[in-house]
């Protein structure tokens, strides 16, 4: 089947993966790789993490979930499974775990504000070639202010700006020029869908009239793209060791030169 249409990840993708910040924090912090991770994921559809992708809580609140989850002492029990299943050495785990997780998600966005120069200019060309459209399928925050207020502290040091500048959120959680990029934003906070779930990469193809075998779809998380697959999509890995490698294999799909004569770092700006 022609490809209609391209769909992209927002973070890892087209800007830097906020599990950069999260390895950093772990390594700050004493706590075995992908430990955080783990947790996240053990957590379910009802995690914080995942009910504030979905628009389901407010900011503060979230903090609030987020770090009880993440320093639960379920944690060493289900990162000692995840040694297990990937047939692995358990590292020593601490006796306590404890994480802010205020501090680590204000990291992980501000990491998510750095571009990739050489996706944006290949999103560039495939807008000029006017072959195909091209959308966002997100796991997201794109919430209001009044959302940021929600369940704030009730005292005078707190206030939306200098939460929103903590959160490199200055131009909002979603900034105008990510979405003028796109001919559709897919935004799981907004509708309430948020990856894995079959329904939201369905939805995406319902809006903008086109079967998901007439797709192809880039993303850093493997079960994301394993999901795609079910569905009929052609997919392709982003590594967070560079996007260079998958808009060669993307370019090729497209019949579109991607990346030749293009900005000389994979990764840098604010756009």
């Amino acid at each position: 089947m022609a490809v209609k249409a391209v769909i992209f990840d927002i973070g890892g993708v087209v800007v830097r993966s906020p599990m950069l910040a999260i390895a950093k924090y772990e390594r700050e912090h004493g706590i075995p790789p992908n430990y955080i991770n783990c947790i996240i994921a053990n957590q379910g559809a009802d995690g914080a993490f995942q009910k504030f992708e979905r628009g389901e809580i407010s900011l503060f609140p979230f903090y609030e979930d987020f770090s009880r989850e993440l320093s639960s002492v379920n944690g060493k029990v289900w990162y000692t499974e995840y040694c297990e299943r990937r047939r692995i050495k358990c590292p020593p785990l601490p006796n306590i775990v404890k994480v802010d997780g205020r501090e680590l998600f204000g990291r992980m966005m501000r990491e998510s504000g750095i571009y990739d120069d050489s996706v944006v200019e290949a999103i560039r060309r495939i807008r000029a070639s006017g072959k195909y459209r091209i959308i966002a399928l997100t796991n997201n925050f794109a919430k209001s202010e009044d959302t940021i207020l929600a369940g704030a502290p009730l005292n005078a040091d707190f206030s939306v700006q200098k939460e929103l500048e903590f959160l490199g959120w200055q131009e909002g959680p979603t900034p105008f020029k990510l979405r003028a990029l796109f001919d559709d934003f897919c935004d799981s906070s907004t509708l309430g869908l948020r990856k894995p779930d079959p329904a939201f990469y369905l939805l995406a193809c319902k809006r903008n009239n086109i079967r998901p075998d007439e797709a192809v779809f880039l993303d850093d998380i493997g079960y994301n793209l394993k999901a795609a697959q079910k569905l009929g999509m052609q997919t392709i890995r982003v590594s967070i060791d560079g996007s260079l490698p998958a808009l060669e294999r993307l370019g090729h799909i497209l019949k579109l030169d991607l990346i030749n004569n293009g900005p000389a770092q994979a990764v840098g700006t604010k756009l």
